[in-house]
């Protein structure tokens, strides 16, 4: 008998990032590139479901999470590879590693916003004023006007709510669930921002560095790892 889960990418996403956060609450909370990377990488489809108003956004997070996993080959650990970059001074420079990682970074905040904004429309088929709000929320302060333009127009080709759903093969009970996953992540989110402030290229001071980690880590975690169906 076939997997149930096998073609529901909401749960594979939900597995993967459990077993993440179960490492990041372990007694060594390594979090390894490789299993990292591919976490991420089952998140991808999500963005292929929005159609072209998101084709950007999956292109550019497709390539940084296979820049990740092809680091994994030569770096053990996130904090390693980040460690690396701060001390080849690269965590500025275009394609770096860290650099990326932000951007992965980004890509989850999008699908989380976006999933925010779909339960908090309940009863509203339409998807374009949640994609609207998330994409104005994470990724507009990033881009340029043109960008920005051809996102809106591609608004108009979002599919609806249901068809979301249907091509995800989930059930509205399951959506729901990210609901309280995600209001209990966004408590504590707020406790992951001083890492990314490095990253995002606002600190370069390594002991603020070395203490966040951690804790960045465990809060990307728990926004796929708790309350899915």
């Amino acid at each position: 008998m076939a997997d149930s889960n096998a073609e529901r990418p909401l749960r594979k996403i939900s597995t993967a990032f459990k077993e993440l956060a179960a490492t990041v609450s372990s007694p060594s909370p390594e979090v390894s590139v490789a299993q990292f990377s591919h976490a991420c990488s089952l998140v991808s489809p999500l963005f292929g479901c929005l159609g072209i108003a998101f084709k950007f956004a999956q292109m550019d997070y497709v390539a940084k999470v296979e820049d990740l996993a092809k680091a994994s080959s030569s770096v053990s650990t996130l904090v390693v590879m980040m460690e690396r970059d701060i001390e080849a001074n690269c965590v500025r420079k275009a394609g770096s590693h860290t650099r990326n990682l932000l951007r992965v970074k980004r890509g989850l905040d999008m699908v989380k916003a976006l999933f925010e904004e779909i339960i908090a429309s309940e009863g509203n088929n339409s998807l374009k004023d949640p994609a609207s709000k998330s994409y104005d929320q994470v990724f507009r302060p990033h881009h340029g006007w043109v960008i920005q333009k051809a996102v809106a127009l591609g608004m108009c080709a979002l599919p609806t709510r249901s068809q979301l759903l249907t091509v995800l093969n989930e059930e509205g009970e399951c959506i729901n669930s990210i609901h309280t996953y995600s209001c209990n992540a966004v408590r504590t989110y707020s406790m992951s921002n001083p890492v990314f402030k490095i990253i995002n290229f606002g600190n370069s001071n390594r002991n603020l560095f070395e203490i966040d980690v951690g804790l960045c880590s465990r809060h990307i975690m728990v926004h796929f790892g708790v309350g899915m169906c």
